[in-house]
């Protein structure tokens, strides 16, 4: 796993995180949703949050992107999906009930993958995963250049 902070990224170190990330969501069971935050870490970038959701917006078909929410229990990813109430809509057919205030029970359907799998099923996730990404140029300029970014470009001192 890659330890945060590292040099300037580069497209394939993007490609190589984002592979990563859907990996792991791929392996997010049905009925259980996981967080950006919670992803972050498991990929090695424990403070890399906002750059789990630029990575989610590149989501092919094939990643189940309804299963990845805000730390509240929010869809802040809902926007994403083909229609309104896509995104909660797709949970709701996995089984997931929300609160009255549209929020999910992290603590009855979250699923962190570094606390619920070993780490060698992490490990071994992450050693299997399909390394061919496409990412975008945003994606890289963003991982570069954003202050949110753990692979941010420092200045030279």
């Amino acid at each position: 796993m890659p330890n945060e902070p590292s040099p300037t990224p580069t497209a394939g170190q993007a490609t190589t995180v984002a592979a990563h990330v859907f990996a792991v969501v791929r392996a997010c069971p049905v009925g259980r949703v996981t967080t950006y935050g919670w992803l972050a870490k498991a990929v090695g970038y424990s403070r890399g949050a906002r750059m789990i959701g630029w990575i989610m917006n590149e989501a092919s078909q094939g990643v189940p992107a309804q299963r990845v929410i805000n730390s509240k229990g929010e869809l802040s990813g809902n926007w994403a999906f083909t229609h309104p109430g896509g995104m909660r809509k797709l949970l709701e057919d996995e089984g997931i009930i929300f609160s009255p205030e549209g929020r999910v029970d992290l603590k009855r359907y979250g699923w962190d993958p570094s606390r619920d799998l070993s780490a060698e099923e992490l490990q071994h996730i992450l050693n299997t995963a399909d390394s061919n990404v496409p990412v975008s140029k945003r994606l890289v300029d963003l991982m570069r250049t954003d202050a949110a970014s753990p692979l941010r470009e420092t200045p030279p001192a």
